[in-house]
């Protein structure tokens, strides 16, 4: 078929045929729909608090009623101007996008600066079958392009045809190390969440941010009734009455009162953090396809993500206290693609490490082993850093000890000691290892946090050291890692330059053209290996 006769950008023509004479296309027509529907969600305060303030009577509903059609006409309006204003053209080597009102704005993103192309649907833009496709270019700072909204179709044929000129960009050592023993339009599925572990997981989400909302909302409690929220008197009378009512209780009808208002607390916040998890991670699955890692999830927004295999920069396991007790752990994937504002891609919210081994393993990585070379910051930082706090808490004390009662220094005294305390036992836990392809470090004493990272990735290895550093003979060792942060402190300077020099010689000698090919042959050995039977020892151990 001759290009210039293909219908439309998403053509399946192969895509060095494809000439760079793209028309300009329009999203899907129903998006005015949705900025309809949204502007008169956006209406509803502003025609409530319209009418309030005129009076509940004929004249307010009236004019309530009118400033709600108002607005609602106004943003469909604007709707419909910014999609006829809005228009995507994909080129030869790039995307373009053009839109604005009154302003015109146009950008295009070259295919290979694409990290990822993901698909997002909101609760109304879901019920009408359409998506907002997301490009990720790592740039951060909300630099990301997007398009809302298409069909699902069509933001699935977008998406795949980006992948593919993207692809057409790598090195053909990447394209040749492709998995080819799974199909395109299916993946192997590695984690999956249905609603019992999302319950499980909901009890450890305990949240009181339901109180948050309601303080926020008490300040418009004024403007619908004659109850001032911000006078001191009302609150202070309420108290008393409330004081008076509770000291003519007995001491057993005083105990039932605290325990029942703490079993109300706990609820409330079980259920806040468990409509938080079903929302978030509602129909969570993690599959391993041809081109990388694809996850979906959301009850009301639904998100569709692939992260390329190649593209993982370091892995990521981390806790928190009481998950720790009962055996579950968190996985996060480090790309240059964004996550919800984060760097790191959440691939296994709530797992066992056995779980979150096969994962890794896909991904190139390995978990440290039990017999793992670890070691430990110096000493020296060690006492350092607990002096450090001390001091500080000292010198908190001298004001307390001028003006306060002598009984509130112990309070500067106990913060500081505990802290100090909390830096020696710290420093047991704080450890890194280094193994032939891969760097692994572990931090926290509660919540541990384990970060792996592949040498060959690291971009830059950088000792730090200040002036006690200096004096005292360690220092902090700073890698170059693409999409987040990797950083070991506090050790032994010898140590830093041995592990430096490493790292620098497994840079210098990577062919990077083929890091991609490299990745998908790593974890093509990872898998056909059975190192994990160790794992879920040394992390109940760490």
């Amino acid at each position: 078929m001759n290009s210039d006769s293909a219908p439309g950008p998403f053509a399946s023509v192969p895509v060095t045929t494809r000439a760079a004479k793209s028309e300009p296309q329009h999203t899907a027509p129903l998006s005015v729909l949705i900025g309809a529907l949204s502007g008169l969600q956006n209406a509803i305060v502003p025609a409530i608090f319209a009418a309030v303030s005129i009076g509940l009577g004929p004249r307010g509903l009236a004019i309530g009623f009118a400033v709600g059609v108002g607005i609602t006409v106004l943003a469909t309006l604007y709707s419909y101007i910014h999609w006829q204003r809005l228009t995507y053209t994909i080129n030869a080597a790039d995307i373009r996008v053009e839109s604005g009102v009154l302003s015109r704005a146009a950008r295009s993103v070259p295919f290979e600066r694409i990290q990822d192309v993901s698909l997002e649907q909101k609760l109304l833009p879901r019920l009408f079958g359409l998506v907002s496709v997301k490009f990720e270019t790592g740039a951060g700072g909300g630099e990301d392009l997007s398009l809302a909204y298409l069909s699902e179709d069509a933001g699935e044929r977008l998406r795949q045809l980006v992948r593919d000129r993207r692809d057409a960009e790598e090195p053909a050592v990447a394209r040749a190390h492709a998995d080819a023993s799974l199909d395109d339009a299916s993946g192997e599925p590695l984690f999956a969440m249905g609603p019992s572990r999302l319950f499980t997981f909901g009890l450890f989400e305990f949240s009181l941010a339901v109180f948050a909302v309601l303080g926020g909302l008490l300040q418009y409690v004024d403007s619908f009734t004659s109850f001032e929220v911000w006078d001191p008197d009302i609150w202070r009378d309420l108290l008393a009455e409330q004081g008076s009512v509770i000291a003519a209780l007995g001491p057993s009808a005083k105990a039932l009162s605290v325990i029942a208002g703490v079993i109300a607390l706990l609820v409330i916040g079980s259920a806040t953090g468990m409509a938080r998890v079903f929302a978030r991670e509602w129909n969570f699955l993690l599959e391993r396809t041809p081109r990388g890692f694809r996850r979906r999830r959301g009850l009301f927004t639904r998100t569709d993500v692939v992260m390329p295999t190649h593209r993982v920069q370091a892995v990521e396991i981390h806790t928190r206290l009481i998950r720790r007790l009962f055996g579950w752990h968190g996985a996060k994937f480090v790309s240059l693609a964004q996550d919800a504002g984060s760097s790191s891609h959440v691939v296994a919210p709530f797992a066992r490490i056995e779980e979150i081994a096969p994962i890794v393993e896909a991904a190139g990585f390995r978990l440290p082993a039990d017999d793992a070379d670890w070691h430990r910051a110096s000493r020296k930082s060690r006492f350092d850093n607990a002096l450090g706090d001390a001091l500080l808490f000292l010198l908190a004390a001298i004001p307390v000890a001028l003006f306060a009662p002598p009984w509130a220094i112990a309070i500067p005294l106990g913060l500081g000691a505990l802290f100090a305390g909390a830096n020696l036992v710290a420093w047991r836990f704080h450890r890194h290892a280094l193994d032939r392809d891969q760097i692994m470090a572990v931090r926290g004493v509660l919540a541990p946090k384990t970060q792996i990272a592949t040498r060959l990735k690291l971009h830059s290895v950088q000792i730090v050291r200040g002036p006690l550093a200096r004096l005292r003979g360690y220092a902090t060792l700073h890698f170059g890692l693409a999409g987040g942060t990797f950083a070991i402190p506090g050790i032994p300077i010898e140590r830093a330059r041995e592990v430096r020099r490493e790292v620098l010689e497994t840079i210098a000698a990577t062919d990077f053209s083929q890091i991609a090919g490299a990745a998908s042959e790593a974890a093509a050995q990872s898998a056909r290996r059975s190192a994990h039977s160790g794992f879920s020892s040394n992390f109940a151990a760490t």
